[in-house]
């Protein structure tokens, strides 16, 4: 069972946590810097010691560095934070574990990934892994919680008003984004910590493994993949569109490197293609829909404010998408499910689809405005009729809507949900 400490705000990521402490010697929490890793290790340990603190005139990675069996110490679970630091401890914490043997023993944070080789161990079946993303709507209060996804999938009824979210209610949610440092700031400057982390991240990914990179360039290349949030893009057109938008060359093989740096700091989030197991020989796309790990970024990245972006709702459209599906990934993930989207041979897409452990799956279709729901449900029924006829059909049809103020089934079954109003 998971304690919640005092001032503690909790996160759909803990039952996980929890569980996994039950099952293995270690788990280590991975994601974005300021995501809340540490707070949410903190909740779960008995002990901790930052690798990148103080222990008095001490750094804590010069002592470690020294004597690995330092980083070890303490009452159990024991929070290691930002092991990534020195990644040795990676070994020393497996062998601990297979020693042992015990389960629950230690907890490790990390905001960036280690080189392969900087390790020997894959930590497999030692050491469990669990992805942390910033804060959904519901973690933040910003979801009322009133719809289950969970009770979408067993298909029950619905006809509830849960209010009005106006237009710029929503630019607001996207400009603010899920990170816990800004609950609570003053809408005005809700923006700052996505530029400050932006400003902070680049220069982070700029120096890793004691290579000298390009500020500018990384920055040209976020504000590129910024412009094709939530868009299944190829490397190429990143890279052409450097050059038309920013007159910016960047070679291949330096393109490589810059992004691999942006994934290993968790600034990039893939949805992969649903790839559903049909009878016949459709050809199915594998192109994985890329995303910012908090759609902020993006919005900051692109020098976007609210007032640009009520005039552009194309543009808010795709920040919008990427918002709930930052957010279904959550959600599906606590369900223990997994997040897709789908596109097919012909062209027929979903927004995002939504596979469950039992392997039901459903379809959701994701739109701001609410003249846009007639067409996105004929899409989801057309797609599911298809489907249907090749052997699989989707257990729930849903449109995410954000400026709806009734959640419903739609006489022909299509759900039409606010995402203010969604939960787990």
């Amino acid at each position: 069972m998971t304690l919640i400490r005092e001032g503690y705000r909790a996160r759909l990521v803990d039952e996980k946590i929890g569980r996994y402490l039950e099952a293995f010697g270690a788990v280590s929490i991975e994601g974005p810097k300021w995501c809340g890793k540490t707070w949410t290790g903190e909740n779960h340990a008995c002990s901790e010691i930052r690798i990148d603190g103080m222990t008095g005139p001490l750094k804590n990675k010069d002592i470690v560095s020294n004597d690995l069996s330092k980083a070890l110490e303490g009452c159990v679970p024991h929070l290691i934070d930002e092991w990534q630091e020195v990644p040795a401890i990676w070994d020393c914490v497996r062998s601990s574990v297979d020693e042992d043997g015990s389960k629950g023993r230690f907890i490790l944070t990390g905001s960036s990934v280690p080189r392969r080789d900087e390790y020997s161990h894959s930590g497999a079946g030692r050491i469990a892994k669990v992805p942390m993303r910033t804060m959904s709507l519901f973690e933040t209060g910003d979801s009322s919680g009133e719809i289950s996804l969970k009770e979408l999938f067993n298909r029950c009824d619905l006809n509830i008003d849960c209010g009005e979210r106006s237009l710029s209610d929503l630019i607001g949610l996207t400009i603010r984004g899920g990170w816990p440092g800004n609950i609570g700031t003053p809408r005005r400057d809700s923006g700052l910590v996505a530029s400050e982390y932006i400003r902070y991240i680049v220069e982070d990914a700029c120096r890793m493994d004691g290579v000298r990179r390009q500020q500018e360039k990384m920055l040209m290349l976020l504000k590129s993949l910024s412009r094709n949030e939530s868009t299944m893009v190829s490397d190429k057109k990143i890279m052409d569109d450097m050059k038309r938008f920013d007159d910016e060359n960047i070679s291949a093989v330096t393109y490589s490197d810059y992004v691999d740096c942006l994934y290993r700091v968790h600034l990039l989030a893939d949805t992969p293609c649903f790839r559903p197991n049909v009878r016949s020989d459709m050809r199915i796309g594998k192109k994985p829909k890329r995303h910012l790990t908090d759609v902020s970024l993006a919005v900051s990245a692109l020098g976007l404010t609210e007032e640009m972006l009520m005039n552009d709702l194309n543009t808010f459209g795709f920040m919008f998408e990427s918002l709930c599906e930052h957010d279904l990934d959550i959600y599906a993930d606590r369900l223990g499910g997994k997040l897709f989207h789908y596109r097919d041979g012909r062209d027929r897409e979903i927004d995002a689809v939504i596979e469950l452990g039992d392997k039901r799956w459903g379809a959701f279709e994701i739109k701001v405005g609410t003249g846009q729901i007639e067409s996105a449900a004929d899409n989801l029924i057309k797609i599911s009729r298809i489907m249907e006829a090749e052997g699989t059909a989707p257990s729930v049809l849903c449109v995410i809507c954000g400026m709806t103020r009734y959640a419903y089934r739609r006489p022909d079954g299509v759900y039409v949900v606010p995402i203010t109003a969604l939960a787990p």
